[in-house]
């Protein structure tokens, strides 16, 4: 599994970009464990960015006990799941102007990935609800 490209899988996938790192670990707990297909898909999409640094690259903040996707960070996943034919021209347009590369919005799987980790947030915190009172 490729850390760098899950952790901007996850914080995409909050509506804010932002995380804290209980949930970020948690979050990254389930996919680990999820099987071969996310492993792949992570190798897969990190291997097309081989040096890929979400810390150094400045793809993300961390501020207030998490981290927070930035623009930067979302147009490189775009980049990163783009389709092959369209990865070249949109990797000229992000090394011009990274600040100015708009967050393209997803119609794929990753709604499916960010579907299914806000459902697994709903249900974890209806638990903590229920043994509360």
């Amino acid at each position: 599994m490729n850390f760098h490209v899950t952790v901007l899988k996850i914080l995409v996938s909050y509506p804010d970009g932002f995380a804290d790192m209980e949930d970020l670990k948690r979050d990254m707990a389930i996919l680990a464990t999820s099987g071969r297909d996310w492993t792949e898909r992570t190798r897969r999409l990190g291997g097309r960015m081989p040096g890929l640094d979400i810390f150094s690259q400045g793809l993300i903040d961390r501020t207030n006990g998490g981290w927070r996707i930035t623009a930067k960070g979302r147009a490189v996943l775009d980049l990163l799941e783009a389709r092959p034919h369209q990865a070249p021209i949109a990797a000229q347009e992000l090394q011009s102007e990274p600040e100015l590369a708009p967050a393209i919005s997803r119609h794929f799987p990753a709604e499916r990935d960010r579907d299914r980790l806000a459902a697994r947030r709903h249900r974890r915190n209806a638990r903590k609800q229920a043994r509360a009172s």
